[in-house]
């Protein structure tokens, strides 16, 4: 019976590639200028005021610079994430999994594709947002050029690829997580009998805060290795969490430095997200 109500609530797997293109795009724009105050911090290991008074001094033009690459990777990702795992789940309802399993292997499967897929856009991102390399890389078109030339066998290391184990271990624990965790606690809200909409961007939110935070140390690591452009500037993944460690006063805490930060926008924006899916499912159902 579970299995059941389930079921009719999820849409159908074509129909969740483009509600899942829509969500995706809308809570990315709104949340871009928090992710790129969060993206310094990581970076440099700066403070909230000081990544703001940095961002505030380049001027309000540079405040959206590099949101394509993210806007695309969001819509993108939102179209794999939630109809993936919807195609996912519906083949694996004939196996013999419990429905918890299921939403799990399903998102884990979602992630590991997403990795693939959006490992070179992340990567052009995450170079385009360093302040050093303003300079170097005034524009996507110069940093797409530099990652051309490198042989096709050194795109892991050097090219458009760099990361991407990093990223699949990311992408795939946490799609998995947020989607075993989100409908259990939608599920529970919604008994609570309260306003329409609020459990979805509170089951989104609660998921979402939680994976981003167990993942956030992986995501330092994974915006320094993927900002090292040349072979004079790469440094193996040792030698990366090393310079990391030093950089961050050899303190766990500061790993988290960001975290007030990312608190705000892993709930904004996977509330929002969540919200508009299910809003969108609902009336195009």
């Amino acid at each position: 019976m579970e299995e059941e109500t389930e079921k009719r609530r999820r849409p159908r797997a074509w129909r969740s590639y483009f509600v899942g293109a829509a969500s995706s795009s809308l809570s990315t724009l709104a949340t871009f200028p928090i992710y790129k105050t969060i993206f310094r911090q990581q970076l440099h290991a700066f403070s909230v005021p000081k990544a703001v008074r940095q961002l505030y001094h380049e001027g309000f033009r540079r405040i959206y610079r590099g949101v394509f690459p993210p806007l695309m990777v969001k819509t993108l990702q939102g179209t794999l994430m939630f109809g993936t795992y919807n195609s996912c789940y519906d083949f694996l309802s004939a196996q013999p999994l419990g429905s918890w399993s299921r939403r799990a292997v399903a998102g884990l499967f979602s992630g590991f594709l997403e990795a693939l897929v959006f490992c070179p856009f992340e990567r052009v991102q995450n170079v385009l947002q360093d302040g050093r390399k303003v300079q170097r890389f005034p524009t996507t078109r110069h940093i797409l050029s530099t990652f051309r030339s490198y042989p096709l066998g050194e795109s892991f290391s050097l090219g458009f690829y760099r990361g991407l184990g990093l990223l699949l271990i990311r992408n795939g624990l946490g799609t998995s997580l947020y989607f075993a965790l989100e409908e259990p606690l939608r599920s529970s809200l919604s008994a609570q009998s309260l306003p329409l909409g609020v459990p979805a961007f509170l089951s989104g939110s609660l998921s979402g805060t939680l994976v981003s935070l167990l993942l956030y140390p992986l995501g330092i690591l994974i915006a320094n290795v993927q900002s090292q452009v040349g072979r004079q500037e790469i440094l193996g993944l040792s030698a990366t969490v090393a310079e990391i460690w030093q950089i961050r006063g050899r303190q766990a805490r500061l790993l988290y430095r960001g975290g007030s930060l990312l608190i705000l926008r892993s709930s904004l924006t996977w509330g929002l997200t969540t919200a508009i899916y299910q809003y969108l499912s609902k009336v195009t159902s």
